[in-house]
């Protein structure tokens, strides 16, 4: 019984931990840009889109596919931020423990 009660502590210390980092993540941005900063877009760390920057040189209507590839880019990018800084919270969060193959949260 001593065992199965540390368990519950522990997991109740991880439950905290987690919602602390999901917390910590809905507060945080990070940016993403291509085209040599000429796009630039902000996500939380849920990978929600908050802002886009688009260089007004890149609004001439025969460059529209170029910018949509550049959108697409910049988003890639900052959405590869957000997973690695999602991972590390969670890194934190469950004191290095190694979760299954696959596994990723909060997402």
């Amino acid at each position: 019984m001593k065992n199965l009660a540390g368990l519950m502590k522990q997991a109740q210390e991880m439950q905290s931990k987690m919602a602390e980092m999901q917390a910590r993540l809905d507060t945080t941005e990070v940016e993403g840009s291509s085209g040599a900063g000429m796009v630039r877009l902000r996500l939380n760390g849920r990978g929600d889109l908050r802002g886009l920057t688009i260089d007004p040189k890149l609004a001439d209507p025969g460059e529209m596919e170029m910018l949509q590839d550049l959108i697409l880019a910049a988003h890639q990018d900052a959405r590869a931020k957000v997973q690695a800084l999602a991972s590390a919270e969670m890194q934190k969060a469950t004191g290095g423990l190694s979760l299954p193959p696959g596994l990723q949260l909060p997402f």
